[in-house]
């Protein structure tokens, strides 16, 4: 090889050119080690006429190298092309390839060129041109308003479309125009002044400015500006314009009505869709006495529930929250405090323009002042209309037994009097004294109902249940020995009773006594008495094993006045009356379960507080 080749060779392998030549009549060819090494071929692979087509990327890539070489070869014309090959190693590479024609005789005879590898200078080639297509596309395309400005005269070299809509100005009246014409700074500084303090900061800034129209409107903006770039000697500023005046006044109404939200006296909770809460105004965190930072990340509802929230309204809130509905309820929450409250609350889903879900508002108000009026209302009504009832049978029963026994007197006199002997007249005397004693029963009986029904204000003392059943029990000894029932009790020895003792003993005496009267003649009698608590009352039971009662007969007038059951002449049907009087009368109630002769079971419910 001579000595210029082989320096030229040794040149272009410094420049990483490959060298390659394709000797068209012996049809061999030649590959240096550059053109090798880009193709990733080993160093014995021997290049033929055509080795080099397949390494070329099929498609229009391919199909142009083999037109471009087959012009080459047959028609003497040389190329010079930027190509996509795949190496032996299946890596993709940029290349270029130069070829030249050597003719002998005026036919082509060899192909001699060069081979290199551009692969980086066409990966930064493409990055460019998308780039300036990204450019070109934000550019046009932006909802700002972007001006390019030169920095030294303040001139506007170019615009995007959003510039001249906002603006009201075309391409003439804008560019070559002075950019201080359009703006005035917020607090009305010089727009020269305020051009001037974006250009020499030549860093970041943003503004707040007034932009004059064409049409003479003012409208507030947001002037941005960041560091100057320099093309042909030339430096240049990108000012970004965005109309804020919807913001501000959106700003301007939002600070308005959350001064107004903070100040009111109704509570306000704003919830993410999760129902997580994001913010509470004042009125909720003196409510509450919890802290923004205490409640932000939780649910209200978790942290206001307590022993006696309504697991029922709990629910009901739930349930409208995942179902994304409006609720109003009334529910008993508890202060951080655990002081209980009575709270007002209506939640509201609030969606965007797409209907998505963004927001819960909670809005309320302590309403524990009224409900404990309520509460104090619908006792009194309860107590009115139990009051009224009472009245109206007091009524009936004065009425219907005061003149039964009146008009047996009338009839005992009449008959006296048209008795024709003083003997005769005599004998009708025992049916007037009797009727007199029974009108006195009666007045007696009417007299400790009055008694009962008017106490309000009843003096109730802790008194030993125990050592109650054991002075009545010792004070009907006699009369439950001749019998022959059997009393038994599983009181405890230390169990107290909060009531009238006077109430309980009149209670505890009609219960014996009924036991004992109504006792059956099949079977030894007995009389259980044992006790229980349901939480709000102290139960005592006193079981039975008597004549019994049929309670789908009778059961609704079982504890009416003068109603008997079973015939006995000792029965005046006034014991029940007066119990039941007397323990409604300390705020308790009394209960019934019988069945006829298997016995009866009557359940003292006694309220101590």
């Amino acid at each position: 090889m001579p000595k210029k080749l082989n320096r030229y060779l040794n040149a272009a392998q410094s420049a990483k050119i490959g060298i390659w030549d394709l000797n068209l009549k012996k049809e061999t060819a030649f590959w240096d080690s550059v053109t090798r090494s880009i193709l990733e071929v080993d160093d014995d692979f021997i290049p033929l006429k055509g080795s080099a087509i397949d390494f070329y990327q099929k498609g229009k890539n391919r199909d142009r190298f083999v037109s471009l070489l087959n012009q080459a070869v047959e028609e003497g014309i040389p190329f010079h092309g930027r190509f996509q090959v795949n190496t032996a190693k299946n890596n993709e590479r940029h290349v270029e390839c130069i070829c030249q024609v050597i003719f002998k005789k005026g036919k082509p005879r060899r192909l001699v060129g060069t081979f290199r590898d551009i692969t980086k200078k066409q990966n930064l080639i493409n990055e460019l041109e998308l780039n300036v297509e990204k450019f070109s596309s934000l550019f046009s395309n932006a909802n700002d308003a972007i001006f390019i400005v030169d920095t030294s005269d303040g001139l506007i070299t170019q615009y995007n479309p959003r510039a001249a809509e906002l603006t009201e100005f075309n391409e003439l009246e804008l560019v070559g125009s002075p950019f201080s014409h359009l703006l005035i700074s917020e607090n009305k500084k010089d727009s020269f002044i305020f051009l001037q303090d974006h250009i020499l900061h030549d860093n970041h800034i943003i503004n707040e400015a007034i932009l004059n129209t064409k049409s003479l409107k003012s409208i507030t903006v947001e002037v941005a500006s960041g560091k100057k770039f320099k093309v042909r000697d030339k430096n240049y500023l990108v000012f970004f314009i965005r109309d804020i005046s919807s913001r501000k006044t959106a700003a301007t109404y939002m600070n308005m009505l959350s001064l107004a939200v903070s100040e009111t006296n109704d509570t306000i909770t704003i919830a993410d869709p999760k129902g997580k809460t994001v913010w509470a105004n004042n009125a909720y965190l003196e409510l509450t006495g919890f802290t923004l930072e205490e409640i932000v990340g939780h649910t209200p509802g978790f942290l206001s529930k307590g022993p006696e929230t309504d697991v029922e309204t709990t629910n009901l809130m739930r349930e409208a929250i995942r179902n994304r509905q409006i609720v109003k309820v009334t529910i008993l929450n508890y202060k951080k405090n655990k002081q209980k409250y009575w709270y007002d609350l209506n939640i509201t889903p609030v969606f965007n323009q797409q209907n998505d879900l963004i927001y819960y508002i909670g809005i309320g108000r302590d309403v524990t002042i009224r409900h404990s009026k309520e509460i104090e209302l619908n006792n009194l009504l309860t107590v009115t209309t139990d009051q009224n009832k009472k009245l109206f049978n007091f009524a009936h029963i004065i009425s219907h037994n005061i003149r039964s026994h009146t008009s047996n007197l009338a009839m005992v006199l009449e008959v006296i009097e048209d008795a024709d002997t003083k003997e005769e007249k005599l004998s009708y005397l025992p049916l007037f004294k009797e009727a007199t004693e029974k009108l006195s029963d009666t007045i007696d009986y009417l007299n400790e109902i009055v008694t009962i029904q008017k106490s309000t204000n009843l003096n109730k003392t802790k008194v030993n249940l125990k050592d109650e059943i054991r002075k009545v029990k010792e004070s009907l000894a006699l009369v439950i020995s001749e019998n022959k029932v059997t009393v038994s009790d599983t009181i405890p020895e230390d169990l107290t009773l909060f009531v009238v003792p006077s109430y309980l003993e009149s209670i505890l005496v009609n219960l014996f006594t009924n036991a004992i009267r109504y006792k059956s003649p099949k079977r030894p009698n007995t009389l259980e008495i044992n006790c229980e608590s349901n939480g709000e009352h102290t139960i005592v039971n006193f079981k039975d094993n008597g004549l019994g009662i049929d309670l789908e007969k009778n059961g609704h007038k079982i504890f009416g006045m003068y109603k008997t059951f079973h015939g006995n002449s000792d029965a005046r049907g006034i014991g029940l009356f007066i119990t039941k009087n007397q323990i409604e009368g300390m705020k308790g109630k009394i209960e019934v379960e019988s069945k006829v002769d298997v016995g009866s079971t009557f359940k003292l419910y006694i309220n101590e507080k």
